[in-house]
């Protein structure tokens, strides 16, 4: 029977080890993962965990009697140090070596570390993992100070957090608007006075030179005091264990359309691959987001199953931040121009980038009738007429239609 090793017991390990059951799998599977919990939801950690809105137990992904009572051995708290491709074997940190006959890496990503003078202090935070929250959410309380470095995804959810529990919260990012990398004008300028309006103090084209006690150090000399600093700025992919053992390795662990590495026996999936996306012509993307992780575990699971492979998907993405659910889908990649739909000053709208007639993404904040059509057009490469897609009176079912 075919043995199936999972490195990384997050939500692509544990997803990919339960699809494996659901899709007929009868040979051991063995999960093993660094962090003592069973597989849990990272996305909550800066939303819900921080705000006591959720225990342990809402946030794993399945009760922990779910392993034993499909027969999937889960180890926790257990480093994998090695893969050996020719013996087909994986090397543990504590002296264990378990053979296999399909390997999947879910070994997922790791905060970027800055090089900057006191970025090694102890006190400093960030948010990958429970343990990560824990400290955060143990440091925040009315009165205190947080000064999160990064004006990500991330870094602005837990700022809203911090907001909600009382505290004070300062973002400093060092492009000249929060969510540069990763998303359009509009939509920067609307998460930047969403938060200025909650409270927050938002400081963009600001470059940190260090981190010392009372604060952040900034390139102009000035100190932004804190309680608490957090550094969110990107995470990296956890592929070292992949490169050491040979595997194509570029931005991530380089991957087929079936989550299949350079090595026919060894998948990986989740936030660790670079991978094609067929919705977007196969050009490679390394994704860091749940929807990307439970894609790869489908792919992953019926290639070993020996099931057809699932159809591709649409990339999307999702951040709540106070009262705000973004939903964004599709990459803007190649897009010339830009639509907006409805009034970022009512907190309700959405823009939807174009390459000539097609959408190739969509941000939708408090739209999900867009969100949703949007998703679908890029799927189906529909095209569309963008003085019917901007006009409001025009529903998304009538632009999706024409």
């Amino acid at each position: 029977m075919t043995k199936v090793v999972i490195i990384g017991a997050g939500h692509a390990g544990g997803t990919a080890a339960a699809l494996l059951r659901q899709y007929g799998h009868e040979g051991p599977v063995l999960l093993a993962g660094e962090e003592p919990a069973a597989p849990y939801q990272r996305p909550p950690l800066s939303k819900a965990w921080l705000k006591g809105e959720t225990d342990l137990e809402g946030l794993l992904l399945r009760p922990e009697s779910f392993y034993a009572e499909h027969d999937i051995e889960l180890r926790t708290g257990v480093t994998a140090t090695a893969v050996d491709p020719a013996a087909k074997t994986v090397s543990f940190a504590d002296g264990t070596v378990e053979p296999y006959d399909a390997l999947i890496l879910a070994t997922g990503s790791t905060a970027r570390k800055l090089a900057l003078p006191g970025a090694d202090r102890p006190d400093l935070l960030e948010l990958r993992t429970l343990a990560d929250a824990e400290k955060l959410k143990a440091a925040l309380a009315p009165g205190r100070r947080l000064a999160v470095v990064g004006g990500g995804y991330v870094g602005l959810e837990a700022a809203a957090s911090a907001r909600a529990l009382g505290a004070e919260a300062v973002v400093i990012e060092r492009m000249d608007r929060v969510l540069a990398r990763v998303a359009s004008r509009t939509l920067s300028d609307f998460f930047t006075r969403y938060h200025r309006d909650h409270g927050v103090e938002v400081l963009t084209s600001a470059e940190v030179t260090g981190f010392e006690d009372g604060g952040v150090r900034l390139g102009d000399g000035r100190l932004i005091e804190a309680d608490v600093v957090l550094v969110g700025v990107g995470a990296q992919a956890c592929s070292q264990l992949a490169a050491s053992a040979g595997l194509a390795c570029e931005n991530g662990v380089v991957v087929d359309e079936t989550a299949r590495t350079s090595d026919p026996a060894i998948w990986a999936i989740g936030d660790v691959t670079f991978r094609p996306i067929p919705v977007h012509g196969g050009r490679r993307h390394r994704l860091e987001s749940v929807p990307n992780a439970l894609e790869q575990a489908k792919q992953a699971a019926a290639a070993i199953a020996g099931r057809p492979a699932p159809a591709p998907e649409t990339p999307w993405f999702w951040s709540d931040q106070y009262d705000v659910k973004l939903q964004i889908a599709g990459l803007p990649e190649g897009a010339d121009r830009q639509v907006l739909r409805g009034d970022p000053a009512t907190a309700a709208f959405a823009v939807f980038h174009l390459a000539g007639d097609r959408i190739v993404c969509v941000e939708a904040v408090n739209a999900p009738a867009e969100f949703m059509a949007g998703r679908q057009m890029i799927g189906r490469a529909t095209p569309v007429d963008a003085d019917r897609l901007a006009d409001m009176s025009v529903s998304m079912k009538a632009v999706a239609a024409a």
